[in-house]
């Protein structure tokens, strides 16, 4: 007679790490936005900057932002979760002011470069915010630390050329 097997049936997951799993998500989710928002306010400051030196750092950061988001993308997948896909209504006003603001001041890189560092605050600032978080999956946590290498790398610079040329 074939002995039969029992099947394996996974444990019901905890709704602790279901909690946790949402929760990260979440987060993950903010990130992705708040880089993508970088990513295109880099990408309109690129296109605005008079200096070509400028241009191209910008343009640089863009796709660094762009890598990230990508990567931030995956982990939410990864985790079961949908990403985010498009930048936030907050930035899009923001690029809006940006915008305006540029058309007033004639565009010059001086007004571009201090609109870009704020940003960069910005964005710095979630990503610490979600590094700090308690419910933060720790198999999600290399993820985020990998973003914020070229967020923080991307901050220092935007802060110390701000500085330079104020």
């Amino acid at each position: 007679m074939d002995q039969v097997r029992p099947q394996m049936v996974k444990p019901l997951p905890h709704k602790e790490n279901i909690m946790t799993t949402d929760s990260t998500i979440s987060t993950l989710n903010g990130l992705i936005k708040t880089t993508l928002d970088s990513m295109k306010g880099y990408q309109d400051a690129a296109k605005d900057a008079h200096s070509t030196q400028f241009a191209t750092m910008f343009a640089e950061f863009a796709r660094d932002r762009s890598a990230a988001a990508t990567d931030l993308q995956a982990e939410v997948r990864r985790l079961g979760g949908t990403p985010e896909d498009d930048s936030s209504f907050l930035a899009a006003a923001h690029r809006t002011f940006m915008d305006l603001k540029q058309a007033i001041t004639g565009k010059d890189d001086k007004a571009i470069i201090q609109e870009v560092e704020r940003g960069e605050d910005h964005i710095k600032a979630k990503f610490e915010d979600a590094l700090r978080d308690a419910d933060l999956d720790p198999s999600s946590r290399p993820v985020v630390e990998k973003a914020f290498v070229s967020v923080k790398e991307g901050h220092d610079k935007m802060s110390a050329l701000k500085h330079s040329i104020a």
